[in-house]
C-alpha cells in the first residue's frame, strides 16, 4: 500500500534529482491526453511546476487538449530523455481546468521561464496570456522511469 503522506518525487535519490531537475528546468514536457476514440494524443506544452504535486499549463481555449480533459482528466507528462534511451521520467496524473487562473502574464515564475521564449514566436507576455488563457493544473500521482 502506498503511503500518502510520502513525497511523489523523493530528491533524496538520484533517480528523484533528476525527475525534479526536469520538472524545475526543462522548457518543453510531452502533455499526452486521452482522445475521444481513446487514443492517446501527445501534445508538447509549457509548464511551471510548483516543487511539489502540481503541474500548470496554458492553453488555447476549446482546444482537443482542452476538450479531452474535460472528457477524461487522466493525463501523462513525459520528458525528451537523452536520445538513447536513458534519462528517462514519465509522470501520471489527475488534470483539471482551473477558470479562475491569473494569466500567464500574471504569474512572475512562468514569466522568467519563457518570457524569452514568447518574444521568440513574437508574443509579448500580456498577448500570450490573451491567447492561451485556459490553464490546466495537473496533481501529479505517479512517477517512474530510469
Amino acid at each position: 500500500m502506498a503511503d500518502d503522506t510520502a513525497p511523489l518525487i523523493d530528491i533524496s535519490t538520484e533517480f528523484g534529482q533528476r525527475a525534479a531537475r526536469h520538472l524545475a528546468e526543462d522548457p518543453v514536457v510531452w502533455l499526452t491526453t486521452v482522445g475521444a476514440g481513446g487514443a492517446p494524443a501527445p501534445n508538447p506544452v509549457w509548464f511551471l511546476w510548483d516543487g511539489g504535486s502540481v503541474v500548470d499549463t496554458f492553453n488555447l481555449p476549446g482546444s482537443a487538449r482542452v476538450q479531452h480533459v474535460q472528457a477524461n482528466p487522466r493525463v501523462s507528462l513525459n520528458f525528451a530523455g537523452n536520445g538513447q534511451g536513458g534519462d528517462i521520467v514519465v509522470l501520471a496524473g489527475v488534470a483539471s481546468l482551473v477558470p479562475d487562473a491569473p494569466g500567464a502574464d500574471a504569474v512572475p515564475q512562468y514569466l522568467e521561464k519563457y518570457a524569452p521564449h514568447m518574444a521568440r514566436l513574437g508574443y509579448d507576455p500580456a498577448g500570450f496570456a490573451a491567447k492561451y488563457s485556459q490553464a490546466i493544473r495537473i496533481t501529479l500521482t505517479r512517477l517512474r522511469g530510469h
